[in-house]
């Protein structure tokens, strides 16, 4: 990415799960935020990927972070030396003033650390994969789904920036004709 992604433009790239309805509520509503005001955000997962992750929401009050691995977790807090700091994802997301979530952990965590942030009523940005089951990817959808104030988004990289929202409207528009089919590599 070339320019951090501003607190509107997170909250505007975020319409991914959207189905159903899940016995699991969120417990906490989201907090109301002015356009001016910046988000509290947390972030699961603080080296490789997450490191531009991290930088994605600079801009924003990192207020906590989250690695299993002390020497990863040391490194993002020098800085961010205000974020609080875990080594669990359950006991970070217990943090009262968190507004957002960005899961960059492991694989195998994405979907549980996703469904945990939006039981308590946190947006979250979650890194691909989503989830490794049909199952986690309906619990997914249905929690995001009850409660459509918070906003989601799995992030595939540079697919929510300017060019390839221009390529979408092109398409749509028809502005290149017909398209019968469309290969992509990510």
């Amino acid at each position: 990415m070339t320019r951090p992604f501003t607190r509107r433009e997170f909250l505007q790239t975020t319409a991914l799960a959207a189905a159903g309805v899940w016995a699991a509520p969120a417990q906490a509503a989201a907090r109301k935020l002015s356009a001016h005001e910046k988000l509290n955000v947390a972030v699961i997962g603080t080296a490789h990927r997450a490191g531009e992750n991290i930088r994605g929401v600079d801009q924003e009050n990192i207020v906590a972070l989250c690695d299993i691995d002390d020497s990863f977790l040391s490194a993002a807090a020098e800085k961010h030396p205000r974020a609080k700091t875990y080594n669990d994802f359950r006991k970070l997301l217990v943090q009262k003033d968190i507004d957002a979530v960005v899961v960059s952990t492991a694989d195998h965590t994405h979907a549980v650390a996703t469904a945990a942030a939006l039981r308590l009523g946190k947006h979250v940005y979650c890194e691909k994969p989503l989830t490794h089951t049909v199952y986690e990817a309906r619990t997914i959808a249905n929690l995001a789904a009850s409660n459509k104030k918070l906003a989601t988004q799995m992030g595939t990289q540079i697919h929510a920036t300017d060019n390839y929202r221009r390529v979408v409207e092109l398409v749509q528009s028809g502005a290149i004709g017909p398209v019968n089919e469309c290969h992509v590599w990510c």
